[in-house]
């Protein structure tokens, strides 16, 4: 389901008619009829404001992203951890996760940014920069200082 028809179901849930819940978010009635047929995207400051008149967070109108199948199509990063045989596998899956939960980062970043009108900063080396946030990555073993 996409972001449009989300909107379109909480507002029919709510019995607010298009041109209300327009008013509601600061937008006008066209502008919010384009995002409902999928053919704007809104900005954050606006998707906010249409969550806000439907009493709900923003998060809960995007559609969940599609996860891929890693195990039939993995990123070749993911195969390279996954047949090195100089890692334990405690070792392969920490890798994985830290290297899936920096690539989610930098997807993110980017649709933020496509979507805001704003490219992501990049680096000397032409790739996006990124602030990974400590919660993100997985704790091992190593990152507490225990020795084994």
């Amino acid at each position: 389901m996409s972001l449009g028809e989300m909107i379109r179901r909480q507002r029919e849930m709510a019995s607010l008619p298009m041109r209300q819940l327009a008013a509601m978010a600061g937008i006008s009635n066209p502008y919010l009829s384009q995002i409902e047929r999928g053919l704007r995207d809104p900005s954050d400051q606006v998707l906010n404001a249409i969550a806000d008149s439907l009493q709900m967070s923003a998060d809960s109108l995007r559609p969940p992203a599609p996860e891929p199948d890693l195990d039939n199509d993995p990123p070749p990063v993911v195969s390279a951890i996954r047949s090195d045989p100089d890692l334990t596998g405690q070792q392969r899956k920490a890798l994985e996760e830290s290297y899936l939960a920096f690539r989610q980062v930098t997807l993110e970043r980017r649709r933020r940014g496509r979507r805001n009108g704003v490219a992501a900063p990049v680096d000397s080396h032409g790739d996006a920069e990124i602030d990974i946030p400590t919660h993100a990555l997985p704790t091992t073993t190593a990152d507490r200082g225990d020795a084994r």
